[in-house]
């Protein structure tokens, strides 16, 4: 298989983390970001939407948005298993995952940071305000949901990492780099520490990858 990403996309991070928990390997192929190489001919032949990450399999099959592609792996691969079996415990894991997948990250992708860079002359401390804003709406939304969760453990469910820390993960990374204190949700950053204790997500980090810099 090959993953076509970038060290510090979110989406590629998540997916990352997925891989190595699900202990697969994969061919690295880093598209950079800041060159616009996902905007080339070549790669808009694999991945139409132009997006990263992209993973092609070995019948020449090419998945594309992290959503799917976890889901595709939690499919073909169950074991380990990202999401648990009762289906209330699913279904609250799915909702912790889907604050930072659909809340919280679409509005602070490259894409859109670029937009306001460009076309409302936003420095860097207007994209930190930014970013920082709906970072901070979904961590006091997942905090509290971690709080009131009876079977949190380690990790945001129970004492196995599994699909809510896969996004969280990055997301907690994204912070950093937009210079959000984290030090207000200590539950968060309690999984974020459980989470650095692990090869998978030390292997998956943005400074581990061979493009990083």
């Amino acid at each position: 298989m090959k993953l076509y990403n970038f060290f510090r996309s979110g989406t590629s991070h998540r997916l990352r983390i997925a891989l190595h928990l699900k202990g697969l390997d994969t061919e690295y192929v880093a598209l950079d970001l800041r060159k616009e190489e996902h905007l080339q001919a070549d790669f808009k032949a694999i991945n139409p939407q132009q997006l990263v990450p992209a993973l092609a399999l070995r019948d020449g099959t090419v998945l594309i948005q992290s959503p799917a592609i976890i889901e595709w792996l939690e499919e073909r691969h169950p074991n380990p298993a990202l999401l648990p079996r009762d289906p209330d415990a699913r279904a609250h894991v799915r909702a912790l995952a889907s604050i930072v997948a659909c809340d919280i990250h679409p509005i602070n992708n490259r894409r859109i940071l670029e937009y306001l860079r460009k076309n409302f002359s936003a420095d860097s401390d207007t994209v930190n305000a930014w970013c920082g804003t709906w970072i901070s709406a979904g961590f006091d939304a997942i905090e509290t949901l971690l709080a009131a969760d009876r079977q949190r453990g380690d990790f945001c469910h129970g004492n196995t990492p599994g699909l809510a820390d896969v996004y969280l993960i990055p997301q907690v990374e994204s912070a950093r780099r937009f210079k959000v204190d984290l030090t207000r949700w200590p539950l968060i950053s309690a999984v974020d520490a459980a989470c650095a204790q692990l090869q998978a997500f030390r292997h998956a980090a943005p400074s581990a990858q061979p493009d990083a810099g």
